[in-house]
């Protein structure tokens, strides 16, 4: 992804301040929310269970288009939705990197109740960059990542999400969307360079005449101290949607990760989704101040790795979400 504006951080709601920043927590273990007069209608999101599909795509090695990694890994995770989901679609392609290299993708959707009129898509990529060019250090510019929260992250929720649909059916379809050639961009190659598997996805969906009332991308949201605010492409396509899941993550207690302030406008997949296949989508990304990027600071670095990996993120992200399409009505 590729962050093209940043604008000052405004206060949108009284909800949260500039003073209620994610406190530092080192810890492993899963902590619940508390919460009053609120009940919750959603299965009970299992953290430990992501960290371990987090670990199994980071064992594969950095999931680059055309390597072996990347082929073990997309066969692994389209074998791993289809325990779960009703129907997994694998859409192969063949598209052009802008160093012109073609790039063999494939974007892997698992739908639930197929045949539902209302649906929700929920979406992250699952390829890893192939170059740490933000690393500290210019030797390692040329390395591969492991990518554990830049791209497993979302993939790990979306795939214990499924995990507990398969227990307890929503009422309505679900689609999750595993995008490919997300992140082999290069900034002064131009922004289209980044999500080439949304833009081809966006250009020739998985079936004709497809349809989601919205749709909600996960980037970057398994970090310590994760920080998700309203992206810009968010707010201009998809302002109800934001209202949506940020008040749920506001009832179940989680204000300590996603604030009402606005924030920069991000290249990143959902900028596509919007444009191209006009499905009002919204990016729940990691924001910091603390950096140049406004990315953190392991962002397209070696230091992606498991050791950056907070269950207590992954909980309030795939809590949040199972809420939100639990609470849909067909």
């Amino acid at each position: 992804m590729k962050l093209t504006v940043i604008t000052t951080a405004i206060l949108i709601f009284m909800i949260a301040s500039c003073e209620n920043k994610p406190k530092k927590n080192k810890s492993t273990e899963t902590q619940s929310p508390v919460v009053s007069a609120y009940q919750k209608l959603s299965p009970n999101f299992n953290a430990d269970s992501a960290f371990i599909f987090i670990e199994k795509q980071v064992s594969f090695g950095p999931r680059v288009c055309n390597s072996e990694a990347h082929t073990k890994c997309g066969n692994y995770l389209a074998a791993e939705f289809r325990k779960y989901a009703d129907e997994v679609i694998e859409q192969k392609a063949t598209v052009t990197n802008w160093d012109k290299r073609k790039l063999q993708i494939k974007n892997i959707i698992a739908s639930f109740n197929p045949k539902a009129k209302k649906r929700v898509l929920i979406c992250s990529h699952w390829d890893s960059r192939p170059y740490a060019d933000n690393d500290p250090n210019p030797a390692n510019h040329n390395k591969a990542i492991d990518a554990a929260d830049d791209g497993a992250s979302g993939v790990a929720v979306m795939l214990e999400m499924a995990r507990m649909m398969q227990a307890q059916r929503p009422d309505i379809g679900v689609d999750f969307i595993c995008l490919d050639a997300e992140d082999l961009g290069k900034s002064d190659q131009g922004g289209d360079t980044y999500c080439l598997g949304s833009q081809y996805w966006s250009k020739n969906k998985h079936k004709p005449g497809y349809k989601a009332d919205y749709g909600v991308l996960l980037d970057m949201v398994g970090a310590f101290n994760a920080r998700f605010i309203w992206e810009g492409y968010s707010l201009k396509y998809a302002e109800p949607v934001l209202r949506k899941v940020w008040d749920q993550a506001t009832q179940l207690g989680y204000t300590n990760y996603f604030y009402y302030y606005q924030g920069g406008y991000i290249t990143d997949d959902h900028k596509y989704i919007n444009e191209l296949a006009g499905i009002p989508t919204i990016d729940i990304i990691h924001y910091t101040e603390g950096t140049d990027s406004r990315f953190p600071a392991h962002w397209h670095t070696i230091n992606d790795k498991l050791s950056v990996i907070d269950r207590n993120t992954l909980k309030a992200v795939g809590q949040t979400l199972l809420e939100v399409v639990y609470r849909e009505k067909p």
